[in-house]
């Protein structure tokens, strides 16, 4: 009944309710009223109560609620399930949490911190509170394993597009799982999964965007590395706006891939975004670093790249680590 009451109060939104139309609304005291607008309150919810006018809400924190995502949000599935979280691990770990039971699938676990945000070969991910967007969409795929890597890249493009509608901001990806700007990071991606040998259980997507992070949030280090798009644009980006047209995005792109079993559809979308084609880089591997040039994107994800010897290679996301000759990218 909460969400009920917050709906009624956005709806007349900067106009006094009062507490006998609420109750007769839900049917209920202007007691079980009043206990809801306390608990919007204590949730961050700016709201004033006048004895003779009721309640007029003046303002919604930035917490990322799932019904003001919701209210946001046309999709079939993706993001019907969102799991809301103040602090956490980190949402991937939660996912797969899950995944081990039974859940929704399109289920978004979001949270507002992570204490142990993961990134791509077990690097760390700094996740500030209340700053970014930590995020994991948990799938049930009926695809085979060696697709998943394929979801990275629809996740890769529906970022892209998210930042572009919501923000106006121009992305390019590097390849295969992250997002950046001005040639600095600004988004990972980190696709894992619950398998046996002939079947997917569970897909965790975790995405994690810088969005208003300062920059104290990154650090000496990771600001050489790192920008976020409150650095880069200059102001602050709406969070919960972000997220629902990255998850639209998603569900778009997914649904064609599910109908296709493959990525072809948008691959030369992909490419157009891509930071690494064209250019000289580092293969970084167990044994050490290969030089090579990137000539391409294939439709099963992988990197092809041209080496010194010529011969071209196709590397998966799994084998090595793609850095630029001198910088990041």
């Amino acid at each position: 009944m909460k969400s009920g009451v917050l709906e009624e109060l956005k709806k007349s939104m900067g106009k006094h309710l009062s507490g006998e139309e609420l109750s007769k609304k839900f049917g209920v005291s202007r007691t079980a009223i009043w206990k809801h607008i306390k608990k919007l309150k204590e949730e961050g919810y700016i709201i004033e109560s006048s004895t003779n006018k009721g309640y007029v809400l003046i303002e919604s924190p930035d917490a990322l609620y799932p019904d003001e995502i919701k209210e946001l949000l046309d999709t079939s599935f993706v993001g019907k399930e969102i799991i809301y979280m103040d602090s956490i691990d980190s949402t991937n770990s939660q996912a797969k949490r899950l995944g081990e039971g039974d859940f929704i699938d399109g289920t978004v676990i979001i949270a507002e911190e992570q204490t142990t945000g993961r990134g791509r070969l077990g690097r760390d991910w700094v996740s500030p509170k209340g700053k970014g967007i930590w995020m994991t969409i948990l799938l049930k795929p009926e695809i085979k394993a060696e697709q998943a890597s394929q979801i990275t890249l629809i996740a890769a493009i529906s970022v892209v597009k998210g930042i572009k509608k919501t923000c106006g901001v121009d992305t390019m990806i590097k390849w295969p799982n992250d997002l950046v700007l001005n040639g600095q990071k600004l988004c990972g991606i980190l696709t894992e999964l619950g398998a046996e040998i002939d079947r997917i259980n569970y897909l965790c997507v975790g995405i994690g965007i810088n969005a208003n992070l300062d920059k104290e949030d990154l650090g000496n280090h990771e600001l050489k590395t790192a920008t976020s798009l409150k650095l880069a644009a200059g102001v602050a980006v709406d969070r919960k706006k972000l997220i629902a047209e990255v998850l639209k995005a998603f569900e778009d792109y997914y649904s064609e891939f599910l109908i296709n079993s493959n990525i072809d559809f948008m691959i030369e979308e992909y490419k157009k975004s891509s930071a690494n084609i064209g250019k000289e880089v580092r293969l970084i591997t167990k044994d050490g670093e290969i030089r090579a040039k990137t000539e391409d994107v294939n439709s099963r994800g992988h990197l092809l790249v041209r080496l010194k010897d010529g011969s071209l290679r196709e590397i998966s996301s799994g084998e090595v680590s793609v850095r630029g000759i001198y910088d990041y990218i």
